[in-house]
């Protein structure tokens, strides 16, 4: 499947899950993307394991690292994560620090009435620590549905930060998915991205294909479009796999009229299934 995606001209992959360290071989598989001549390795992971896989994982070739984190509140985190533990997950990020990943990101989708009250200090532990933080919109994908009457629009979340921030529109970076970054007011060097799902899709210029697990090529996040690759992979067939990308391209929602998680049919999508 990876000598297909490299064959059909992908130059970036991204590991997600669900959660990608739950995987037993997820070491290994890093390693392997590390020997197909790939310009980037990233992952998105909730840091429930990274305490004993960062040096392993960055040992192995991995270089960016997106780390979901809704809250700094014990209790709140523990509410949105349905008994997730917080101090595990901060020794994960401690150890993400440690070895020295190229790139540190936050990803918090932030819910009305819910964390919408952290959002400062998210950003300062986050500047403090090397890290990047990003602030997400609800999006009406699977059970996001639930929440979609609680979203906090990145223009309300800019007014929240106030004065922590330059003026101005937010920018995206090259290459680097949809997130829009405004600077630090008192340090250029530190940024805050805010990733708008909601109010202002980015589904035009879209340019991801997601692998789903059972080798479900899939062109589209908010939808269950797409076609299986999985004997193709399976019989060693990279040309194959290439061919197929290109035919799932096809399928590629026109980002003129279609908007994403706004659109009816995002509801139906789980994102366990499709990656996030």
């Amino acid at each position: 499947m990876v000598q297909g995606l490299v064959a059909a001209g992908v130059r970036r992959v991204r590991l997600t899950g669900g959660e990608p360290l739950l995987h037993q071989d997820i070491v290994r598989v890093v390693e392997y993307l590390g020997t197909v001549g790939l310009d980037d390795i990233a992952l998105t992971t909730n840091a429930t394991r990274l305490e004993k896989l960062a040096a392993p994982l960055r040992a192995a070739g991995l270089r960016r690292v997106n780390l979901s984190l809704d809250s700094l509140d014990a209790a709140r985190f523990n509410r949105m994560t349905r008994g997730g533990k917080l101090a595990g997950v901060l020794r994960g990020i401690d150890a993400a620090i440690a070895v020295g990943f190229d790139e540190l990101k936050l990803n918090a989708v932030v819910v009305k009435d819910e964390n919408d009250v952290e959002l400062e200090s998210l950003v300062r532990w986050s500047w403090e620590r090397g890290i990047v933080p990003r602030l997400l919109e609800v999006m009406a994908i699977g059970e996001g549905a639930k929440l979609k009457d609680r979203v906090v629009t990145a223009e309300e979340m800019r007014a929240q930060l106030g004065d922590l921030l330059l003026p101005g529109d937010a920018q995206r970076e090259k290459d680097r998915g949809p997130a829009r970054y405004l600077v630090a007011r008192h340090d250029p060097s530190k940024k805050v991205g805010f990733i708008t799902g909601t109010s202002d899709t980015y589904c035009k210029g879209c340019d991801r294909l997601r692998v789903a697990s059972d080798g479900m090529l899939r062109p589209c996040l908010a939808t269950n479009d797409g076609l299986s690759a999985a004997d193709i992979a399976r019989s060693g067939d990279a040309g194959g796999v290439a061919a197929a990308i290109a035919d799932a391209w096809t399928m590629k929602p026109d980002g003129d009229v279609f908007k994403g998680c706004t659109e009816s049919s995002a509801a139906d999508v789980s994102m366990r299934g499709i990656g996030g």
